[in-house]
């Protein structure tokens, strides 16, 4: 079977480069001509749909998603779990349309970056963390003027499966700032993309969308509590599927218990 496997993980890697080659080849031709709205969707959502898709026929990954409810009406800031390349893909075409906090490097990739700069993503510099953060709250309440949602990962990067990463106040003070919400977002995509390697299980991840959690009042301890409240809840839920590891929750507990 891990032959079997391995060999379909194979296909679903040349499958899906030679499905961005073509598809950011088109795009460029394309895109640039259509209003963001009809953009987004064709440059991102097709594709991003696709990438999914084909990991669910071909490695046989497949998803479940609790609390669709929760989503507010008003586009807000998401705060999401990072485990994997998966959760960018399926987030990138469930909410739209969508702007992602990215690092600047991946512009400069010949074809996916330059489709992806027609998207208005937040590129930001990781070694200049000050600059980062101004660039995040003034691009930031731009896109969520402009009605797009803001997906911000916390963690800053990807966290292998059964751990967490310490929050980045960046989102919490961009939707303190604007008057609205963060939607917390969990899921246990790593337990079958793994961080590490190529390798692909079959299975299927669970993503919970949490209700969205609110400000209470404004400024710097707004901010924090906030921050705290969507680090919780999304460790609470890591825990509950199985994504967070016993020590590590524990450890959560401890702490907010002080």
């Amino acid at each position: 079977m891990g032959v079997i496997y391995g060999l379909r993980t194979v296909v679903f890697y040349l499958l899906l480069g030679l499905s961005a080659l073509i598809w950011c080849l088109i795009s460029l031709l394309i895109a640039p001509f259509l209003p963001f709205a009809a953009r987004y969707r064709f440059i991102n959502v097709y594709w991003c749909r696709f990438a999914v898709g084909l990991a669910k026929y071909i490695i046989g990954l497949d998803y479940r998603v609790t609390g669709a409810e929760n989503i507010p009406t008003e586009r807000c800031v998401i705060l999401a779990k990072h485990q994997s390349t998966w959760e960018t893909f399926f987030l990138s075409a469930y909410f739209q349309p969508l702007s992602q906090v990215l690092k600047k490097e991946l512009l400069r990739v010949p074809f996916f970056g330059w489709a992806m700069a027609m998207l208005k993503p937040i590129a930001i510099d990781r070694d200049n963390p000050k600059q980062a953060l101004k660039q995040l709250a003034v691009q930031g309440a731009e896109r969520l003027e402009q009605n797009c949602w803001v997906l911000i990962f916390p963690e800053g990067t990807r966290i292998p499966v059964g751990q967490i990463g310490k929050f980045s106040r960046g989102g919490a003070s961009l939707a303190v700032n604007a008057g609205l919400p963060v939607l917390p977002i969990a899921h246990n995509a790593g337990m079958f993309w793994p961080k590490v390697g190529w390798g692909k299980k079959p299975g299927t991840i669970e993503v919970v969308i949490g209700q969205p959690l609110y400000a209470e009042g404004e400024g710097p301890r707004a901010i924090a509590e906030l921050n705290q409240r969507a680090f919780e809840w999304i460790a609470q839920a890591q825990y509950d599927i199985g994504a967070l590891d016993a020590e590590y929750f524990a450890e959560i507990q401890a702490q907010s218990a002080k």
